[in-house]
Protein backbone atom coordinates (compact mmCIF):
# COMPACT_ATOMS: atom_id res chain seq x y z
CA UNK A 1 0.00 0.00 0.00
CA UNK A 2 1.10 3.54 -0.17
CA UNK A 3 1.83 5.45 1.76
CA UNK A 4 2.46 9.47 1.95
CA UNK A 5 3.69 9.33 5.62
CA UNK A 6 3.74 7.37 8.57
CA UNK A 7 2.72 8.64 12.09
CA UNK A 8 2.09 6.04 14.93
CA UNK A 9 2.71 8.49 18.32
CA UNK A 10 -0.92 9.66 19.50
CA UNK A 11 -3.52 6.96 20.54
CA UNK A 12 -6.04 7.97 17.95
CA UNK A 13 -3.91 6.89 14.87
CA UNK A 14 -5.87 5.52 12.05
CA UNK A 15 -6.76 1.78 11.97
CA UNK A 16 -4.73 1.99 15.00
CA UNK A 17 -1.96 1.28 13.47
CA UNK A 18 -0.30 4.44 12.11
CA UNK A 19 -1.85 7.25 9.72
CA UNK A 20 -0.89 6.83 6.19
CA UNK A 21 -2.21 9.66 4.03
CA UNK A 22 -2.78 12.41 6.91
CA UNK A 23 -3.02 12.46 10.44
CA UNK A 24 -6.40 12.00 12.42
CA UNK A 25 -5.58 14.97 14.28
CA UNK A 26 -5.20 17.04 10.55
CA UNK A 27 -1.67 17.23 10.09
CA UNK A 28 -1.15 17.07 6.45
CA UNK A 29 1.35 14.43 5.15
CA UNK A 30 4.11 17.24 3.86
CA UNK A 31 3.88 18.33 7.21
CA UNK A 32 4.46 14.97 9.18
CA UNK A 33 7.51 14.21 6.75
CA UNK A 34 8.84 17.46 7.34
CA UNK A 35 8.54 16.77 11.07
CA UNK A 36 10.55 13.48 10.82
CA UNK A 37 13.51 14.96 9.07
CA UNK A 38 13.75 18.09 12.00
CA UNK A 39 13.53 15.43 14.10
CA UNK A 40 16.35 13.56 11.87
CA UNK A 41 18.32 16.73 11.95
CA UNK A 42 18.04 17.05 15.61
CA UNK A 43 19.25 13.65 16.19
CA UNK A 44 22.66 14.91 14.16
CA UNK A 45 23.12 18.22 16.24
CA UNK A 46 22.65 15.78 19.34
CA UNK A 47 26.18 13.78 18.28
CA UNK A 48 28.03 17.27 18.41
CA UNK A 49 26.57 18.47 21.50
CA UNK A 50 26.88 15.21 23.63
CA UNK A 51 31.10 14.77 22.30
CA UNK A 52 30.87 19.15 23.35
CA UNK A 53 29.40 17.49 26.66
CA UNK A 54 31.87 15.01 27.41
CA UNK A 55 34.32 17.94 26.77
CA UNK A 56 32.87 20.13 29.28
CA UNK A 57 31.55 22.46 26.85
CA UNK A 58 27.98 23.85 27.34
CA UNK A 59 25.42 24.17 24.34
CA UNK A 60 22.98 26.19 25.86
CA UNK A 61 21.62 27.59 22.16
CA UNK A 62 21.42 24.11 20.96
CA UNK A 63 19.39 23.09 24.20
CA UNK A 64 16.81 25.26 24.01
CA UNK A 65 16.75 24.80 20.10
CA UNK A 66 16.20 21.26 20.39
CA UNK A 67 13.33 21.00 23.26
CA UNK A 68 11.28 23.32 21.40
CA UNK A 69 11.73 21.60 17.98
CA UNK A 70 10.72 18.57 20.16
CA UNK A 71 7.41 20.49 21.19
CA UNK A 72 6.25 21.59 18.20
CA UNK A 73 6.06 18.05 16.82
CA UNK A 74 3.81 16.50 19.56
CA UNK A 75 0.70 15.43 18.50
CA UNK A 76 -1.77 19.15 17.96
CA UNK A 77 1.11 21.39 18.51
CA UNK A 78 1.99 23.06 15.44
CA UNK A 79 0.55 22.23 11.69
CA UNK A 80 2.60 25.28 9.45
CA UNK A 81 4.65 23.25 6.49
CA UNK A 82 6.77 27.16 6.24
CA UNK A 83 7.36 26.71 9.72
CA UNK A 84 9.08 23.08 9.99
CA UNK A 85 10.94 24.07 6.63
CA UNK A 86 12.56 27.24 8.94
CA UNK A 87 13.03 24.86 12.12
CA UNK A 88 15.18 22.56 9.35
CA UNK A 89 17.05 25.43 8.01
CA UNK A 90 17.98 26.52 11.26
CA UNK A 91 18.83 22.82 12.22
CA UNK A 92 21.05 22.57 9.79
CA UNK A 93 23.00 25.47 10.33
CA UNK A 94 22.95 24.77 14.05
CA UNK A 95 24.23 21.44 13.66
CA UNK A 96 27.35 22.58 11.53
CA UNK A 97 27.95 25.80 13.93
CA UNK A 98 28.57 23.16 16.53
CA UNK A 99 30.52 20.74 14.11
CA UNK A 100 32.94 23.29 13.76
CA UNK A 101 32.68 24.24 17.46
CA UNK A 102 33.92 20.59 18.18
CA UNK A 103 36.52 20.48 15.74
CA UNK A 104 38.35 23.72 16.69
CA UNK A 105 37.86 22.87 20.73
CA UNK A 106 40.32 19.45 19.18
CA UNK A 107 37.58 16.73 19.61
CA UNK A 108 38.34 13.86 17.60
CA UNK A 109 35.09 12.77 15.96
CA UNK A 110 34.03 9.59 14.07
CA UNK A 111 35.62 8.82 10.70
CA UNK A 112 32.23 7.58 9.76
CA UNK A 113 29.86 10.13 11.05
CA UNK A 114 26.14 9.07 10.89
CA UNK A 115 24.22 10.97 7.46
CA UNK A 116 22.05 12.52 10.36
CA UNK A 117 25.28 14.48 11.31
CA UNK A 118 26.58 15.37 7.77
CA UNK A 119 23.75 15.36 5.38
CA UNK A 120 22.93 18.78 3.81
CA UNK A 121 19.40 20.30 1.79
CA UNK A 122 18.69 23.59 0.85
CA UNK A 123 15.52 23.60 -1.11
CA UNK A 124 12.42 22.59 -0.22
CA UNK A 125 12.51 20.19 -2.57
CA UNK A 126 15.96 18.87 -1.07
CA UNK A 127 13.97 18.65 2.81
CA UNK A 128 10.58 16.47 1.08
CA UNK A 129 13.26 13.96 -0.93
CA UNK A 130 15.08 13.72 2.34
CA UNK A 131 11.87 13.55 4.54
CA UNK A 132 10.40 10.43 2.72
CA UNK A 133 13.52 8.35 4.02
CA UNK A 134 14.07 9.05 7.53
CA UNK A 135 10.67 8.58 9.23
CA UNK A 136 10.33 5.42 11.47
CA UNK A 137 9.83 2.88 9.17
CA UNK A 138 13.54 3.21 7.71
CA UNK A 139 14.42 1.14 10.77
CA UNK A 140 13.08 -2.33 9.59
CA UNK A 141 13.53 -4.33 12.81
CA UNK A 142 10.25 -4.17 14.06
CA UNK A 143 10.99 -4.78 17.79
CA UNK A 144 13.76 -1.75 17.51
CA UNK A 145 11.46 0.36 15.93
CA UNK A 146 8.70 -0.06 18.55
CA UNK A 147 11.45 0.05 21.10
CA UNK A 148 12.95 3.11 19.52
CA UNK A 149 9.89 5.53 19.39
CA UNK A 150 9.03 4.32 22.79
CA UNK A 151 12.26 6.29 23.50
CA UNK A 152 11.55 9.17 21.64
CA UNK A 153 8.22 9.69 22.19
CA UNK A 154 9.23 9.59 26.11
CA UNK A 155 12.02 12.44 25.35
CA UNK A 156 9.31 14.58 23.30
CA UNK A 157 7.54 14.53 26.48
CA UNK A 158 10.13 15.28 28.29
CA UNK A 159 10.79 18.01 26.19
CA UNK A 160 7.07 19.63 26.66
CA UNK A 161 8.22 19.93 30.45
CA UNK A 162 11.47 21.34 30.09
CA UNK A 163 10.38 23.89 27.63
CA UNK A 164 7.82 24.68 29.77
CA UNK A 165 9.70 24.70 33.25
CA UNK A 166 12.52 27.03 31.17
CA UNK A 167 10.11 29.88 30.11
CA UNK A 168 9.80 30.54 34.09
CA UNK A 169 13.18 30.37 34.18
CA UNK A 170 14.08 26.71 35.52
CA UNK A 171 16.79 24.81 33.71
CA UNK A 172 18.13 21.35 34.59
CA UNK A 173 21.30 20.83 32.29
CA UNK A 174 21.60 16.41 33.34
CA UNK A 175 17.79 16.71 31.31
CA UNK A 176 19.15 18.23 28.45
CA UNK A 177 22.06 16.06 28.26
CA UNK A 178 19.85 12.88 28.74
CA UNK A 179 17.39 14.01 26.20
CA UNK A 180 20.87 14.69 23.62
CA UNK A 181 22.22 11.01 24.52
CA UNK A 182 19.23 9.34 23.56
CA UNK A 183 18.31 11.12 20.13
CA UNK A 184 22.16 10.58 19.48
CA UNK A 185 21.61 6.94 21.06
CA UNK A 186 19.34 6.24 18.16
CA UNK A 187 20.86 6.65 15.63
CA UNK A 188 23.28 4.10 16.72
CA UNK A 189 22.02 0.71 15.07
CA UNK A 190 24.55 -1.86 17.26
CA UNK A 191 21.89 -1.05 19.92
CA UNK A 192 20.23 -4.14 20.82
CA UNK A 193 16.07 -4.75 22.34
CA UNK A 194 17.91 -5.12 25.82
CA UNK A 195 20.26 -1.60 25.47
CA UNK A 196 16.81 -0.03 24.28
CA UNK A 197 15.41 -1.05 27.18
CA UNK A 198 17.40 0.18 29.37
CA UNK A 199 17.21 4.03 27.66
CA UNK A 200 13.96 3.79 27.94
CA UNK A 201 14.14 3.11 31.91
CA UNK A 202 16.76 5.64 32.10
CA UNK A 203 14.51 8.40 30.31
CA UNK A 204 11.81 7.63 32.68
CA UNK A 205 14.43 8.75 35.55
CA UNK A 206 14.89 11.97 33.54
CA UNK A 207 11.01 12.00 33.22
CA UNK A 208 10.51 12.14 37.03
CA UNK A 209 13.67 14.54 37.75
CA UNK A 210 11.72 17.47 34.87
CA UNK A 211 8.68 16.75 36.24
CA UNK A 212 10.18 17.84 39.54
CA UNK A 213 11.60 20.53 37.78
CA UNK A 214 8.47 21.77 36.44
CA UNK A 215 6.80 21.58 39.72
CA UNK A 216 9.12 23.08 41.55
CA UNK A 217 8.83 25.74 38.15
CA UNK A 218 5.16 26.52 39.07
CA UNK A 219 4.56 26.43 42.81
CA UNK A 220 7.78 28.48 43.38
CA UNK A 221 6.77 31.41 41.09
CA UNK A 222 2.80 30.55 41.25
CA UNK A 223 2.45 29.42 44.79
CA UNK A 224 1.07 25.85 46.26
CA UNK A 225 -2.37 25.38 44.34
CA UNK A 226 -5.00 25.35 47.01
CA UNK A 227 -8.66 23.45 46.85
CA UNK A 228 -10.88 25.91 45.13
CA UNK A 229 -14.38 26.38 43.07
CA UNK A 230 -14.10 26.95 39.48
CA UNK A 231 -17.21 29.23 38.14
CA UNK A 232 -17.99 27.61 35.09
CA UNK A 233 -20.21 30.09 33.79
CA UNK A 234 -19.89 33.21 32.21
CA UNK A 235 -20.56 37.11 32.42
CA UNK A 236 -21.32 39.97 29.96
CA UNK A 237 -18.09 41.41 29.59
CA UNK A 238 -15.91 40.55 26.10
CA UNK A 239 -13.93 37.53 26.71
CA UNK A 240 -10.59 35.99 25.35
CA UNK A 241 -9.88 32.12 26.53
CA UNK A 242 -6.76 30.80 26.88
CA UNK A 243 -6.44 27.43 26.11
CA UNK A 244 -2.70 24.81 26.36
CA UNK A 245 -0.82 24.81 29.18
CA UNK A 246 1.38 27.70 29.17
CA UNK A 247 0.79 29.41 32.91
CA UNK A 248 3.28 32.25 32.21
CA UNK A 249 1.41 33.46 29.10
CA UNK A 250 -2.09 33.48 30.90
CA UNK A 251 0.15 35.72 33.63
CA UNK A 252 1.48 37.72 30.86
CA UNK A 253 -2.10 38.40 29.62
CA UNK A 254 -3.82 38.68 33.04
CA UNK A 255 -1.53 41.82 33.71
CA UNK A 256 -2.16 43.31 30.11
CA UNK A 257 -6.16 42.68 30.78
CA UNK A 258 -6.08 44.60 33.33
CA UNK A 259 -8.39 47.56 33.92
CA UNK A 260 -9.56 46.81 30.04
CA UNK A 261 -12.58 45.53 30.71
CA UNK A 262 -12.22 42.64 29.18
CA UNK A 263 -12.50 38.75 31.12
CA UNK A 264 -10.20 36.16 30.73
CA UNK A 265 -11.66 32.70 30.45
CA UNK A 266 -9.80 29.31 30.69
CA UNK A 267 -10.06 26.30 28.48
CA UNK A 268 -9.08 22.61 28.69
CA UNK A 269 -5.93 21.98 30.17
CA UNK A 270 -5.53 25.74 31.71
CA UNK A 271 -8.40 25.02 34.03
CA UNK A 272 -5.81 24.12 37.03
CA UNK A 273 -4.32 28.20 36.59
CA UNK A 274 -7.60 28.76 38.95
CA UNK A 275 -5.71 26.71 41.83
CA UNK A 276 -2.81 29.02 41.75
CA UNK A 277 -2.68 31.47 44.66
CA UNK A 278 -0.95 34.31 42.17
CA UNK A 279 -4.01 34.31 39.59
CA UNK A 280 -6.47 34.79 42.47
CA UNK A 281 -5.77 38.69 42.73
CA UNK A 282 -7.60 39.32 39.15
CA UNK A 283 -10.46 39.98 39.32
CA UNK A 284 -11.29 39.71 35.59
CA UNK A 285 -9.83 36.03 35.77
CA UNK A 286 -13.11 34.71 35.79
CA UNK A 287 -13.36 31.14 35.33
CA UNK A 288 -13.65 27.99 32.86
CA UNK A 289 -15.63 27.48 29.40
CA UNK A 290 -15.84 24.34 28.30
CA UNK A 291 -13.93 20.84 28.13
CA UNK A 292 -11.50 18.86 26.71
CA UNK A 293 -9.51 19.79 23.61
CA UNK A 294 -11.46 17.62 20.82
CA UNK A 295 -14.48 20.03 22.10
CA UNK A 296 -12.71 23.12 21.14
CA UNK A 297 -14.95 23.27 17.55
CA UNK A 298 -17.58 23.67 19.00
CA UNK A 299 -16.82 25.40 22.12
CA UNK A 300 -14.33 28.08 20.33
CA UNK A 301 -17.43 28.77 18.25
CA UNK A 302 -19.70 29.72 21.16
CA UNK A 303 -17.40 32.02 23.18
CA UNK A 304 -17.37 34.55 20.47
CA UNK A 305 -14.23 36.10 21.34
CA UNK A 306 -10.45 35.65 20.50
CA UNK A 307 -9.00 32.45 21.33
CA UNK A 308 -4.92 32.52 22.56
CA UNK A 309 -3.67 29.01 22.45
CA UNK A 310 -0.42 28.40 24.44
CA UNK A 311 0.90 25.06 23.52
CA UNK A 312 -0.28 21.42 21.58
CA UNK A 313 -4.08 20.76 21.53
CA UNK A 314 -5.01 22.78 18.87
CA UNK A 315 -7.32 20.87 16.14
CA UNK A 316 -7.53 22.26 12.53
CA UNK A 317 -10.15 25.61 12.61
CA UNK A 318 -13.45 26.22 11.95
CA UNK A 319 -13.66 28.72 9.11
CA UNK A 320 -16.42 30.05 12.10
CA UNK A 321 -13.44 31.46 14.31
CA UNK A 322 -10.11 30.77 12.43
CA UNK A 323 -9.97 34.72 12.30
CA UNK A 324 -10.49 34.83 16.16
CA UNK A 325 -7.99 32.19 16.72
CA UNK A 326 -4.37 33.34 18.15
CA UNK A 327 -1.10 30.81 18.34
CA UNK A 328 1.84 31.78 20.07
CA UNK A 329 5.04 29.81 21.16
CA UNK A 330 5.54 26.86 19.18
CA UNK A 331 2.20 26.53 17.87
CA UNK A 332 1.09 26.96 14.81
CA UNK A 333 -0.98 26.99 12.17
CA UNK A 334 -1.31 28.24 8.46
CA UNK A 335 -3.65 31.06 8.08
CA UNK A 336 -3.64 32.06 12.14
CA UNK A 337 -2.39 34.92 13.37
CA UNK A 338 0.95 34.28 15.82
CA UNK A 339 2.16 35.87 18.40
CA UNK A 340 5.84 36.25 18.84
CA UNK A 341 8.36 36.18 21.93
CA UNK A 342 10.06 39.51 22.14
CA UNK A 343 13.75 40.55 22.70
CA UNK A 344 13.16 40.15 26.46
CA UNK A 345 10.93 37.22 26.63
CA UNK A 346 7.65 39.18 27.24
CA UNK A 347 4.74 38.94 24.51
CA UNK A 348 2.73 41.94 23.19
CA UNK A 349 -1.04 40.56 23.47
CA UNK A 350 -2.43 43.93 22.56
CA UNK A 351 -3.87 42.70 19.30
CA UNK A 352 -5.80 40.23 21.01
CA UNK A 353 -7.02 42.65 23.50
CA UNK A 354 -8.36 45.01 21.10
CA UNK A 355 -9.86 42.13 18.76
CA UNK A 356 -11.74 41.07 21.98
CA UNK A 357 -13.06 44.70 22.90
CA UNK A 358 -14.85 44.41 19.74
CA UNK A 359 -16.88 40.83 20.01
CA UNK A 360 -20.02 40.32 21.83
CA UNK A 361 -19.67 38.53 25.33
CA UNK A 362 -19.25 34.51 25.63
CA UNK A 363 -22.34 32.38 25.68
CA UNK A 364 -23.26 30.49 28.19
CA UNK A 365 -22.94 26.96 27.79
CA UNK A 366 -23.24 25.85 31.23
CA UNK A 367 -23.53 27.06 34.90
CA UNK A 368 -21.69 26.29 38.25
CA UNK A 369 -18.56 25.11 39.80
CA UNK A 370 -15.84 22.51 40.12
CA UNK A 371 -13.83 21.97 42.28
CA UNK A 372 -9.92 21.22 42.39
CA UNK A 373 -6.50 22.03 43.70
CA UNK A 374 -5.40 18.71 45.26
CA UNK A 375 -2.01 18.63 43.99
CA UNK A 376 0.56 16.93 46.42
CA UNK A 377 0.95 19.95 49.10
CA UNK A 378 -2.64 19.89 49.30
CA UNK A 379 -3.09 16.37 49.77
CA UNK A 380 -0.19 15.66 51.70
CA UNK A 381 -2.02 18.54 54.16
CA UNK A 382 -4.36 16.29 54.50
CA UNK A 383 -2.42 12.92 54.97
CA UNK A 384 -3.75 12.06 58.08
CA UNK A 385 -7.11 12.27 57.35
CA UNK A 386 -6.97 10.03 54.72
CA UNK A 387 -5.06 7.67 56.67
CA UNK A 388 -7.61 7.30 59.26
CA UNK A 389 -10.31 6.98 56.64
CA UNK A 390 -8.09 4.03 55.28
CA UNK A 391 -7.79 2.44 58.38
CA UNK A 392 -11.58 2.93 59.55
CA UNK A 393 -12.48 1.22 56.20
CA UNK A 394 -14.09 4.43 54.59
CA UNK A 395 -11.84 4.50 51.87
CA UNK A 396 -10.81 1.17 50.09
CA UNK A 397 -9.05 2.14 47.16
CA UNK A 398 -7.57 4.85 45.33
CA UNK A 399 -7.71 4.95 41.68
CA UNK A 400 -5.07 6.82 39.67
CA UNK A 401 -7.13 7.76 36.50
CA UNK A 402 -4.98 10.53 35.41
CA UNK A 403 -3.81 11.47 31.61
CA UNK A 404 -5.38 12.66 28.63
CA UNK A 405 -8.61 12.50 26.72
CA UNK A 406 -9.41 11.81 23.20
CA UNK A 407 -12.41 12.37 20.64
CA UNK A 408 -13.15 8.05 20.45
CA UNK A 409 -16.83 7.37 21.89
CA UNK A 410 -15.07 4.60 23.45
CA UNK A 411 -13.90 7.17 26.03
CA UNK A 412 -16.84 7.28 27.47
CA UNK A 413 -15.56 4.38 29.39
CA UNK A 414 -14.01 6.27 31.86
CA UNK A 415 -17.40 8.57 33.13
CA UNK A 416 -19.30 4.91 33.41
CA UNK A 417 -16.33 3.95 35.10
CA UNK A 418 -16.36 6.64 37.41
CA UNK A 419 -20.03 6.34 38.10
CA UNK A 420 -20.03 2.63 39.20
CA UNK A 421 -17.02 2.31 41.31
CA UNK A 422 -17.77 2.09 44.84
CA UNK A 423 -18.97 4.57 47.16
CA UNK A 424 -15.85 4.05 49.29
CA UNK A 425 -13.30 4.60 46.76
CA UNK A 426 -11.61 8.14 45.11
CA UNK A 427 -10.47 9.47 42.23
CA UNK A 428 -7.22 10.60 42.27
CA UNK A 429 -6.85 12.64 38.38
CA UNK A 430 -4.49 14.97 36.20
CA UNK A 431 -4.79 16.37 32.80
CA UNK A 432 -8.15 16.60 30.77
CA UNK A 433 -9.08 13.07 31.50
CA UNK A 434 -10.86 14.39 34.02
CA UNK A 435 -13.38 16.13 31.93
CA UNK A 436 -14.99 12.71 31.49
CA UNK A 437 -16.22 12.84 35.18
CA UNK A 438 -15.20 15.89 36.88
CA UNK A 439 -18.83 17.21 36.78
CA UNK A 440 -20.46 14.27 38.11
CA UNK A 441 -21.80 14.27 41.29
CA UNK A 442 -19.98 12.10 43.13
CA UNK A 443 -19.71 13.17 46.61
CA UNK A 444 -17.04 12.96 49.38
CA UNK A 445 -15.93 10.85 52.17
CA UNK A 446 -15.82 12.50 54.93
CA UNK A 447 -15.46 16.11 53.64
CA UNK A 448 -12.70 14.56 51.04
CA UNK A 449 -14.05 14.88 47.36
CA UNK A 450 -14.02 11.76 46.04
CA UNK A 451 -12.92 13.56 42.82
CA UNK A 452 -8.75 15.10 43.58
CA UNK A 453 -7.38 16.83 40.54
CA UNK A 454 -4.11 17.81 41.14
CA UNK A 455 -3.86 20.13 38.07
CA UNK A 456 -2.90 19.36 34.29
CA UNK A 457 -1.19 16.20 32.88
CA UNK A 458 1.95 19.00 33.60
CA UNK A 459 1.10 18.21 37.43
CA UNK A 460 1.57 14.18 37.19
CA UNK A 461 4.13 14.45 39.39
CA UNK A 462 1.58 15.29 42.27
CA UNK A 463 -0.01 11.82 42.10
CA UNK A 464 3.73 10.21 42.19
CA UNK A 465 4.84 12.10 45.12
CA UNK A 466 1.14 11.55 46.82
CA UNK A 467 1.69 7.69 46.23
CA UNK A 468 5.44 7.89 47.38
CA UNK A 469 3.91 9.78 50.30
CA UNK A 470 0.95 7.65 51.57
CA UNK A 471 3.52 4.64 51.53
CA UNK A 472 5.64 6.11 54.24
CA UNK A 473 2.83 7.40 55.85
CA UNK A 474 1.40 3.51 56.08
CA UNK A 475 5.13 2.54 56.78
CA UNK A 476 4.88 -0.01 53.83
CA UNK A 477 8.39 -1.22 51.54
CA UNK A 478 6.61 -1.40 48.22
CA UNK A 479 4.53 1.47 46.44
CA UNK A 480 2.51 -1.27 45.04
CA UNK A 481 1.26 -2.12 48.09
CA UNK A 482 -1.06 0.40 48.64
CA UNK A 483 -4.77 0.54 48.21
CA UNK A 484 -3.88 2.28 44.54
CA UNK A 485 -4.99 1.13 41.33
CA UNK A 486 -4.15 2.63 37.99
CA UNK A 487 -6.50 2.94 35.02
CA UNK A 488 -5.17 5.55 33.23
CA UNK A 489 -6.21 7.47 29.76
CA UNK A 490 -3.34 8.36 27.05
CA UNK A 491 -3.30 10.28 23.77
CA UNK A 492 -0.18 11.57 22.82
CA UNK A 493 3.29 11.61 23.71
CA UNK A 494 3.53 13.72 27.13
CA UNK A 495 1.31 10.45 28.26
CA UNK A 496 4.35 8.42 27.44
CA UNK A 497 6.91 9.82 29.55
CA UNK A 498 4.13 9.91 32.53
CA UNK A 499 3.74 6.32 31.91
CA UNK A 500 7.86 5.75 31.36
CA UNK A 501 8.54 8.06 34.79
CA UNK A 502 5.64 5.52 37.01
CA UNK A 503 8.11 2.21 35.28
CA UNK A 504 10.86 3.99 36.95
CA UNK A 505 9.56 4.61 40.25
CA UNK A 506 8.42 1.01 40.41
CA UNK A 507 5.03 1.23 40.13
CA UNK A 508 3.43 -1.92 38.55
CA UNK A 509 0.30 -2.55 37.12
CA UNK A 510 -0.82 0.02 35.17
CA UNK A 511 -3.74 -0.09 32.66
CA UNK A 512 -3.61 1.79 29.65
CA UNK A 513 -6.80 2.63 27.41
CA UNK A 514 -9.10 2.92 25.43
CA UNK A 515 -6.15 1.01 23.51
CA UNK A 516 -2.42 0.29 24.29
CA UNK A 517 -0.08 2.55 22.28
CA UNK A 518 0.19 1.30 18.36
CA UNK A 519 3.81 1.70 18.37
CA UNK A 520 4.17 -1.03 20.84
CA UNK A 521 5.29 -4.46 18.57
CA UNK A 522 3.67 -7.88 20.30
CA UNK A 523 7.07 -8.93 21.40
CA UNK A 524 7.48 -5.38 22.70
CA UNK A 525 4.12 -5.36 24.39
CA UNK A 526 4.61 -8.51 25.95
CA UNK A 527 7.60 -7.74 27.83
CA UNK A 528 5.82 -4.35 29.25
CA UNK A 529 3.33 -7.00 30.57
CA UNK A 530 5.42 -9.81 32.01
CA UNK A 531 8.01 -6.95 33.71
CA UNK A 532 5.69 -4.20 34.87
CA UNK A 533 1.97 -6.03 34.74
CA UNK A 534 1.04 -3.13 32.09
CA UNK A 535 -2.53 -3.61 30.80
CA UNK A 536 -5.37 -2.45 28.74
CA UNK A 537 -9.05 -2.36 29.37
CA UNK A 538 -11.86 -4.44 28.85
CA UNK A 539 -15.63 -3.36 29.94
CA UNK A 540 -16.55 -1.42 33.13
CA UNK A 541 -18.23 -3.79 35.09
CA UNK A 542 -15.18 -6.81 34.84
CA UNK A 543 -12.84 -4.02 35.37
CA UNK A 544 -13.95 -2.77 38.53
CA UNK A 545 -14.56 -6.70 39.37
CA UNK A 546 -10.59 -6.83 38.37
CA UNK A 547 -9.57 -3.57 40.28
CA UNK A 548 -11.57 -4.40 43.49
CA UNK A 549 -10.13 -8.09 44.00
CA UNK A 550 -13.72 -9.58 43.60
Amino acid sequence: MFMSMFCNQCQEVAKGTGCTLRGVCGKTDDVANLQDLLIYVLKGISVYTTKLREASIKTPEADKFIIESLFSSITNVNFDKKYFVEKITQALSLRDQLKEQAMNAGIKLDENLHDAAVWTGKTLADFEAKAITVGLLAEENEDIRSLKSLVLYGVKGMAAYAYHARVLGYEDDEVYGFMQKALAALLDDSLTADDLVVLAMEAGKYGVQVMALLDKANTSTYGNPEITRVNIGVRNNPGILVSGHDLKDLEELLKQTEGTGVDVYTHGEMLPAHYYPAFKKYEHFVGNYGNAWWKQDKEFESFNGPILMTTNCLIPPKDSYKDRLYTTGVVGYPGVKHIPVREDGTKDFSEIIEHAKRCAPPTEIETGEIIGGFAHNTVLSLADKVVEAVKAGKIKKFFVMAGCDGRMKSREYYTEFARKLPHDTVILTAGCAKYRYNKLNLGDIDGIPRVLDAGQCNDSYSLAIIALKLKEAFGLEDVNELPIAYNIAWYEQKAVIVLLALLYLGVKNIHLGPTLPAFLSPNVAKVLVEKFGIGGITNVDDDIKMFMGE
